[in-house]
């Protein structure tokens, strides 16, 4: 795809000694700026390999894995880590890291942390939040360095569903893009989750991985369209029935 900002051509990733075992398998794929794709498929299908893959936290075994220059990312992880400081430092600092003042890395933290309605909390240490505020305080971490692309390895898995509303809502709110100034280029959301519901809402694209293998690879219309989805893939067909775990 032209102007792709990864492409991946027969990758693999594997762990352990010698041949190790195939968290990814041959798989090709190319994503574009603007793109909300969902990841889904069982434990273990390779969900977590591939974005750490794409955000550069793992290398391929085999293939080329090939990303737009200068590409702006942020990744979010089921448990985001949290450093013993105040929320608000914890925000500051990768403002402060890409060059900013630290006077002015800390106002723009407390602009990151108001749209996600936690500033009120700046001064507490990022250790004593919920896992909701804490998905929040990462997302406004990722919010405060308006990456081009946004990771979430299952970002609200561990949560209640009321924090999983609120960071929903916040996932979607970030891939609108009404965050950034006129004529920034769109954001793009990559996310794993085995979230159905969440996937239709969220995302315009769906990659369903098995044992490593990219199996399916529909817009979300024809993923979720069981005709369509069985001719493609029998076993993303039962997955989304709930019969294949």
């Amino acid at each position: 795809m032209s102007g792709a900002l990864f492409t991946l051509q027969a990758v693999e990733v594997r762990h352990g000694k010698g041949a190790g075992i195939a968290a990814l398998h041959k798989v090709d794929l190319s994503l574009g700026a603007g793109e909300h794709v969902a990841v889904v498929g069982a434990n273990g299908s390779g969900k977590s390999t591939l974005l750490r893959l794409l955000h550069g936290l793992m290398q391929p075994t085999a293939g080329q894995l090939a990303v737009a220059p200068g590409l702006s990312q942020a990744m979010l992880f089921q448990r985001p880590h949290m450093l013993r400081a105040s929320v608000l430092n914890n925000v500051a600092l990768g403002l402060w890291l890409r060059g900013r003042r630290w006077p002015q890395a800390r106002l723009e933290a407390m602009q990151a942390l108001a749209r996600v309605q936690l500033d009120g909390l700046a001064a507490r240490n990022a250790k004593t939040l919920s896992g909701g505020q804490q998905q929040r305080m990462a997302l406004a971490r990722a919010w405060a360095l308006q990456p081009q692309v946004l990771l979430l390895d299952e970002p609200t898995a561990s949560l209640d569903p009321h924090a999983k509303r609120e960071v929903e809502s916040l996932m979607a709110e970030f891939a609108s893009g009404g965050h950034l100034p006129a004529g920034a280029p769109p954001v793009s959301l990559i996310f794993a989750s085995h979230n159905l519901g969440q996937v239709k809402r969220l995302a315009t694209r769906v990659l369903y991985l098995e044992r490593g293998q990219l199996l399916a690879d529909l817009p979300t219309q024809e993923f979720f369209n069981p005709d369509r989805l069985r001719e493609v893939s029998p076993a993303a067909h039962l997955f989304v029935k709930g019969e294949l775990l």
